[in-house]
């Protein structure tokens, strides 16, 4: 008998499904965001606390928080003693703001109502091929971002924690020490040019962003003392960019379509040196089976952003349509890669 007979074979005994689990564990995202909204972890960085404490002090009502904590206790996030009180775990050591690497901030992203809600309508995404927060809010993500500042205020928090953990590892991980000068389209505050240009001193950078950003990115330019080495360019890259050799772009692909990635690649090509290099750090999606929270990710770019994750394939396709030949994947320490190409 074949593997197929045999799996469609209703005399054997069905083997133990992980679907229970799954939807099980869907609970346990709303414990956290529960648990970094209103601060626990922080309130336990001095010690354990009695439930009745914890209540008082986020103005809760004990049974309730003692059921949450309880549950995420039972998945090693957070503990209860011997004497009835929670205390932290190591798991839980990163809802607290002040850690380095904090993900709190991110949990409690992924819980706003705002952000959360599209997710419900995952289906709608799959049978229409659009993103399904333009679908419940009437307008994009960034559209979104622009008109409420809370919003906008935690989103960029988020993008800057996961950021400077990334971009010393990319700074690290590849040769930049024969470039004299770099320019990183949507660089957002700087983050990573800043980065690159502290490990290479004799390096001279140019940071493209949108006006309102390229003005926050004054503040960390000037305290990394970065002013007279790295000049801020205010303009969209889907319109033009600026000349040089050497461009980088960080998670900035993922944020869009094939046919605009094409176009940004494009106003790239028009811009750089025939003799450059085009830097693009993403995340590379495995092919097959392999397990990767790139795919998860990949859900949450078509669902909230309409983007995607790619492949390696995917990234040269892309590429070759805006005059360039991928040349080579790096990877680096942390999920993304740094992919190199050169102009054709």
């Amino acid at each position: 008998m074949s593997k197929q007979e045999n799996l469609l074979d209703t005399n054997q005994p069905p083997s133990e499904s992980v679907i229970p689990g799954i939807i099980n564990n869907r609970i346990i995202p709303n414990l956290l965001y529960v648990a970094a909204k209103i601060g626990i972890a922080d309130l336990l960085g001095n010690g354990p606390k009695s439930i009745d404490e914890l209540a008082e002090a986020v103005k809760a009502y004990p049974q309730s928080l003692y059921r949450v904590l309880r549950t995420l206790a039972s998945y090693g996030i957070f503990a209860e003693n011997t004497d009835g009180q929670f205390e932290l775990t190591p798991s839980a050591v990163p809802l607290q703001s002040d850690m380095p690497g904090s993900l709190r901030t991110w949990v409690i992203l992924t819980g706003e109502d705002w952000f959360h809600r599209p997710f419900g309508e995952l289906l709608y995404c799959v049978k229409t091929g659009k993103q399904a927060f333009n679908h419940v809010h009437g307008m994009s993500l960034f559209e979104y971002l622009k008109q409420d500042s809370e919003a906008a205020e935690i989103f960029n928090e988020v993008m800057t924690k996961f950021t400077e953990p990334m971009a010393a590892s990319v700074a690290k991980s590849y040769d930049f020490s024969g470039i004299s000068d770099i320019v990183d389209i949507g660089g957002g505050k700087g983050t990573l040019i800043s980065a690159i240009m502290n490990i290479n001193t004799g390096m001279h950078g140019i940071l493209y962003d949108l006006p309102y950003v390229i003005n926050e990115a004054k503040v960390l330019i000037e305290r990394e003392g970065l002013s007279d080495r790295c000049k801020l360019v205010a303009g969209d890259m889907f319109e033009s960019v600026p000349e040089g050799k050497v461009f980088i772009l960080k998670r900035v692909l993922h944020d869009w379509d094939d046919t605009q990635c094409i176009s940004i690649l494009k106003n790239c090509r028009r811009s750089i040196s025939d003799s450059g290099k085009l830097l693009v750090v993403e995340g590379v999606v495995p092919d097959g089976n392999a397990p990767s929270p790139l795919k998860s990710d990949d859900i949450r770019m078509m669902v909230v952003a309409g983007g995607l994750e790619r492949t390696k394939a995917e990234f040269a396709r892309i590429f070759n349509a805006a005059g360039f030949n991928l040349t080579e994947i790096l990877p680096t320490k942390s999920t993304l890669s740094i992919i190199e190409a050169e102009p054709i």
